[in-house]
C-alpha cells in the first residue's frame, strides 16, 4: 500500500479511536450503570477494541514511515488511553 495512504488511514482510525472512546466512556457506560443498560457497552465496546487495536498498529506502521522519533510513538500510545488523544495525535503529528 502507498505510504500516503497508510497514512490517510491512520488518520481516520484514530478518529474514529478517539470518537469510539468518547461514546464508550460519555453514553454507554453510564447508561449501563445509570439505566442497567448494558446492550451499548457490548456493541461500542467491541467497535472501540477494534479500532484500538487498529490505532496502535497504525502507529507503528507510521512511526516507520515518518521516521518519528521513539518518544513520539510512546505519546501516540498513551494518547490511545486518554480521553481526546487520539485527536491531538491526528492534528500535531499528521
Amino acid at each position: 500500500m502507498n505510504e500516503h495512504i497508510q497514512i490517510k488511514v491512520f488518520k481516520w482510525v484514530s478518529i474514529l479511536e478517539g470518537i469510539s472512546f468518547i461514546l464508550l466512556l460519555f453514553i454507554a457506560m453510564p447508561l449501563k450503570y445509570l439505566f442497567n443498560l448494558p446492550q451499548m457497552v457490548e456493541v461500542v465496546g467491541m467497535a472501540h477494541g477494534i479500532l484500538f487495536i487498529s490505532y496502535l498498529v497504525g502507529a507503528v506502521i507510521v512511526y516507520n514511515i515518518l521516521d518519528w522519533k521513539f518518544k513520539t510513538l510512546l505519546l501516540a500510545v498513551a494518547c490511545s488511553v486518554i480521553p481526546f488523544g487520539p485527536f491531538y495525535i491526528e492534528k500535531k503529528y499528521l
